[in-house]
């Protein structure tokens, strides 16, 4: 699969400008590193918004589903560093999806990113999964390199904010995401989706990214 691994940790944010170079020096310092050396992760993505809120995306492979609930991600989550703790706290707008990637169609990943927010139905998951793999063919779409499905865990996915234990009916939310070369890319492929009349109802919201890095494990510092 284009997307390394079967789980997905998804996290946007906005930040409050006055302490915004803060929280990227932060993140580009110490966060996107630290999270990849866990056991199981694979890599990390971060993102700015070109056109679509939050602000920030933050896209973290992992190599199973369960290692979003492992001992050692537990263990990361419970030690945070102090400089975590501060910034996570000047988190506004908080989304926290840990999700398994269920449909990947492609090679490759790109500069630019859609992302769709799709509240499924009660029932019909199976049903929608399969309207939504008609969908994500990135083969005959110029400058559309891959195409994902994100399926949320609904007990998992809880911000990390004070308002954690807040009831959220989001929680069991998808997201397709699209890899793309541009930005312009994006809303063409993504109207397949929001354009669509039997989709369209599902949409809770959309947006155009642009990546700002990347990291690997393979990037890691040797010890």
């Amino acid at each position: 699969m284009p997307i390394a691994g079967q789980g997905m940790l998804l996290t946007s944010m906005d930040i409050d400008s006055l302490h915004e170079a803060e929280f990227n020096r932060w993140y580009d310092r110490e966060h996107l590193e630290e999270r990849v050396a866990i056991d199981g992760f694979l890599e990390a993505r971060r993102y700015v918004a070109h056109d679509g809120k939050p602000k920030y995306l933050s896209l973290y492979s992992t190599a199973t589903f369960d290692v979003l609930e492992s001992p050692a991600y537990r263990k990361a989550l419970a030690n945070q560093t102090d400089w975590s703790k501060a910034n996570i706290a000047r988190f506004q707008n908080m989304i926290r999806g840990v999700a398994r990637i269920t449909i990947s169609r492609g090679v490759g990943r790109g500069a630019a990113l859609g992302i769709i927010r799709l509240r499924p139905p009660a029932e019909g998951a199976d049903k929608l999964r399969a309207a939504l793999r008609e969908q994500l063919d990135p083969a005959s779409r110029d400058g559309i390199i891959s195409m994902h499905l994100l399926e949320n865990d609904p007990d998992l996915s809880k911000p990390l904010t004070a308002d954690a234990e807040k009831p959220d009916p989001g929680a069991g939310d998808w997201f397709v995401l699209i890899d793309a070369t541009d930005v312009g890319a994006v809303p063409a492929a993504a109207a397949g989706i929001t354009g669509n009349a039997a989709l369209k109802p599902l949409v809770v919201t959309s947006g155009v990214y642009r990546l700002l890095w990347d990291i690997a494990k393979s990037d890691l510092p040797r010890e």
